[in-house]
């Protein structure tokens, strides 16, 4: 499985693949057009209490990465949803914030690419 991510804001790529928007919120200033997205996963991005708890604190990434692991844990059908696009061919989860390191994309990337 080839699975990147990449901020929405950056220009769209072939080699990106099939371009997955995994935000709960449409970002900001943005036309869909320009976005180019394959798919709008928004239930798979974390509640919106986990969300505003973390509020892209690098300190609190860790348990972010827990607690979101625990509620994708919850989302089997979304997740596999994901993984059957990745076994086509490269998937680029795509995700709003400013923060490259830190964020609800990067935390999928690695609940997607750890063993089951």
């Amino acid at each position: 499985m080839s699975i990147a991510i990449k901020r929405i804001y950056a220009e769209p790529e072939e080699e990106d693949g099939f371009r997955v928007l995994v935000d709960g919120l449409w970002p900001r200033g943005i036309s869909k057009q320009k976005a180019r997205i394959d798919i709008w996963i928004k239930e798979i991005a974390p509640s919106s209490q986990l969300r505003k708890w973390f509020a892209h604190d690098p300190e609190k990434w860790d348990e972010f990465r827990d607690r979101y692991f625990k509620e994708l844990g919850l989302k089997g059908d979304l997740v596999e949803s994901v993984k059957s696009y990745a076994r086509r061919g490269k998937v680029t989860l795509l995700f709003s914030a400013t923060d490259e390191e830190h964020n609800n994309a990067a935390a999928l990337r690695d609940f997607l690419d750890s063993p089951p």
